[in-house]
């Protein structure tokens, strides 16, 4: 008999006290709670660690040497658990040879398809269609579909003519020889603008390839090969043999850029790969298609051929479907997508796996999903559950909570008042459980109807990039501005390219690491560490650097870290305590030196609450409170940046702006990893930045921040190339009345 719960007793990672709690397998459980509450330190920390550690028991030493090391979690005991796969919001990353159609399995079966359905046949193994492989490979590029070309916006002033000195390679200067090939070639007229020059005109002084000619000079006619400038400079730099030598190098370095491949035009295939088609389509094309187009062009094939690696085809497009990735192609590659959409990716790998009872781990998979588009991640993971698997969700979108079997709020609050397990049980519970979730599930923010006036405004475009095409939009300025529309609508290229573009004085608060290693945290980021060192110093007349793990008061066996770091070489390296200074970081003669009763290792350890209630010096609770503010009082002040999740950054990031007039911010879905009683803290932060004299613009799903804004712009009025348009400006009141725009419907749904 199948045991029916994992069973938790005695859990006490990081902030838990003494945690136990049964979690019902094959069912969909939701963890809620505020931030730093201790969600993640169950689900992650405890569950999903002490899973892979007992499946990496399994396996022998010698494989074990080349697997990831798994702490046993502080706890009593774990029983009940099922191999876990955890997806998380990682990004993808990869290099450039890994792309959607790759990491998804999907592009084997359309090479599949045509190397058995293409015409002409130019092949039975399909791997003739790949860009990994040398048969298939463009020889050009290698199969990347870029290579290291001439940048002709640097490289050329088409407002001049050739005698102008339109050409700006100093090799290439008037009366250079090689400019003569091209003035006394008869092609051109010296004396026109190359940005009159025909299109003719232009591919052959560009792109040329070479051809004997005849050049008249003044001791007679010559013979010579003419080429285009970009093929000329490819044979000249790009592709000589050898390395440069310096002043080569670095005369050559600023007119280099990354170009689409001459060759294939961006299609990483040969040309005789590029020639077999199915439907009138190519390889290339057929991956270049947003998914659903592509979905939909497979569904005509009725040949007995090749409609079952069609019908194997669809299954997979469909889950990228389902999951809201319609709008995406397969040849996108996985280092450009979100977080969020990396996560989906992964699920839609999960999806057509035919493993059972397995343990399905999630962070947050509603994030960057418009309210639209929640209902299809909600069936994917029923889908999950439906076969046999055990779901744990870490959630704060009431729509995701609201399809759980079972519920886990964790709180009251967050770092040292957290922990605690606050109710378990079925959605209807919850509702009526006083704990702080149960209570916003039913509470909802009023649409604000008092609206800032702005004081002008700021213009983006004319401007086009990706499905933004030749799109003007004018901002306000001294409001707070919502962008919405669905994942893929243009929200952040809009925003988060062509406004820096034209503005590049804007602030960009997102949620990328602010600190790079173990040694960068709150204080040190904040610039607290310094008043710190100096009230420590003050207070004991010693040196300030005594009070720096970086500096003169670093414990000396591990260097101011706290751990040590041991290479096992045949086996994979173990970090433990540092036994001398028991992880507080200093030497025991610094220890010895107090401020108000506390040591600085004491202070590092305080929360930023508890620091706030501490200190007294002006400077430095003005920082405290400004993180305070931003949500982050349960942060320590000595905890490692590296253990921040995106959300935390960005706080951090947002407490530092604060003090600051006459910026232009903008924040990428600033609710992020926030409770939803969170929220409303977050917008009076926000509205404090603009009743300063800021201008602040978020792009934003969460309804809450959208109904009080001052102004939104929704872009769509789909994903892909069905967006790229701007469908409504105005007030979140008239936002209501848009029926025509898919966050006005869902806006008005949530007012009934």
């Amino acid at each position: 008999m199948p045991l029916e719960f994992i069973t938790i007793e005695g859990a006490r990672e990081n902030n838990l006290k003494n945690v136990s709690l049964r979690i019902p397998k094959r069912k969909i459980t939701i963890f809620t709670g505020v931030s730093g509450s201790g969600k993640s330190s169950i689900v992650f920390e405890t569950i999903a660690t002490e899973a892979k550690r007992q499946l990496h028991e399994t396996f022998t030493a010698f494989i074990r040497n080349f697997l990831p090391h798994y702490g046993q979690p502080d706890a009593d005991a774990i029983t009940g658990l099922s191999t876990a796969i955890v997806v998380d919001q990682k990004r993808i990353g990869g290099n450039s040879r890994s792309t959607l159609g790759t990491i998804t399995d999907i592009s084997p079966l359309l090479r599949l398809l045509f190397s058995r359905y293409g015409e002409p046949r130019i092949g039975t193994a399909s791997n003739v269609f790949s860009f990994n492989d040398p048969t298939g490979m463009c020889p050009e590029c290698q199969g990347v579909g870029r290579k290291l070309g001439l940048d002709l916006d640097k490289f050329l002033d088409r407002s001049k003519s050739l005698n102008e000195g339109a050409i700006l390679f100093p090799v290439f200067a008037v009366g250079t020889w090689y400019w003569k090939s091209y003035a006394f070639s008869g092609f051109f007229d010296v004396d026109k603008k190359l940005e009159d020059y025909s299109p003719e005109e232009w591919d052959r002084l560009v792109y040329a390839l070479p051809e004997k000619m005849e050049l008249d000079t003044a001791s007679g006619p010559l013979n010579m090969s003419y080429e285009g400038l970009a093929v000329k400079f490819d044979r000249l730099y790009i592709k000589k043999e050898g390395t440069m030598a310096d002043i080569t190098a670095k005369r050559v370095q600023p007119f280099i850029t990354d170009v689409i491949c001459p060759a294939c035009k961006g299609a990483r295939l040969n040309q005789a790969s590029l020639s077999s088609k199915v439907l009138d389509y190519n390889i290339a094309e057929m991956a270049s298609m947003q998914v659903d187009e592509l979905a939909e062009l497979l569904r005509t094939i009725d040949d007995p051929v090749g409609m079952p690696v069609a019908a194997g085809l669809l299954e997979r497009l469909q889950h990228l479907i389902d999951i809201g990735l319609d709008y995406v192609s397969l040849d996108r590659e996985t280092a450009t997508l979100s977080g969020g959409e990396s996560q989906r990716v992964k699920m839609v790998r999960h999806l057509s796996s035919s493993l059972v009872d397995m343990m399905y781990i999630f962070d947050e998979p509603s994030i960057g999903l418009h309210p639209r588009d929640v209902h299809r991640l909600n069936n994917l993971l029923r889908l999950l559950r439906d076969k046999g698997n055990t779901v744990i969700v870490v959630e704060h979108d009431p729509s995701v909570i609201r399809i759980a079997d079972h519920i886990v709020d964790v709180g009251p609050k967050a770092g040292a008042h957290g922990g605690t397990i606050m109710y378990e049980g079925d959605f209807e519970g919850l509702l009526q459980a006083p704990t702080l979730t149960g209570r916003f599930m039913k509470y909802q923010l009023p649409v604000k109807t008092a609206f800032r006036k702005p004081s002008g405004h700021i213009t983006i475009g004319p401007a086009s990039l990706h499905n933004v095409k030749n799109l003007t939009v004018n901002i306000p300025t001294g409001v707070l501005t919502a962008v919405t529309g669905v994942a893929g609508s243009g929200k952040s290229t809009l925003i988060n390219k062509l406004l820096p573009r034209q503005y590049p004085d804007v602030v960009m608060i997102d949620q990328s690491a602010v600190g790079a290693n173990s040694r960068s945290n709150p204080a040190t980021y904040s610039g607290m560490m310094d008043a710190i060192r100096k009230l420590f110093s003050a207070a004991n007349n010693v040196s300030a650097s005594l009070f720096s793990f970086n500096s003169e008061g670093a414990c000396e066996n591990c260097n101011g870290q706290g751990v040590i770091y041991t290479d096992l070489a045949f086996m994979e390296g173990i970090k433990t305590v540092c036994e001398k200074c028991e992880g507080r970081r200093f030497h025991d003669d610094v220890l010895q030196y107090t401020y108000n009763g506390k040591t600085i290792s004491n202070v590092l350890m305080m929360t930023i609450a508890e620091a706030l209630s501490f200190f007294t010096k002006k400077e430095l609770r003005n920082t405290l409170q400004a993180l305070h503010d931003v949500g982050l009082e349960y942060l320590t002040l000595g905890q490692p940046l590296s253990t921040l999740s995106g959300g935390e950054c960005q706080r951090l990031k947002l407490a530092g702006e604060l003090h600051k007039k006459g910026s232009v911010y903008v924040m990428d879905e600033p609710t992020t990893g926030l409770h939803m009683s969170d929220i409303e803290h977050l917008l009076k932060m926000i509205n404090r930045l603009v009743d300063t004299g800021n201008t602040v613009i978020v792009i934003e799903h969460n309804l809450d921040v959208v109904r009080n804004a001052d102004w939104v712009i929704d872009m769509g009025p789909e994903a892909g190339h069905k967006g790229g348009q701007v469908i409504f400006q105005g007030t979140p009141a008239e936002l209501l009345k848009a029926d025509h725009s898919l966050t006005g419907r869902f806006l008005a749904m949530e007012e009934q």
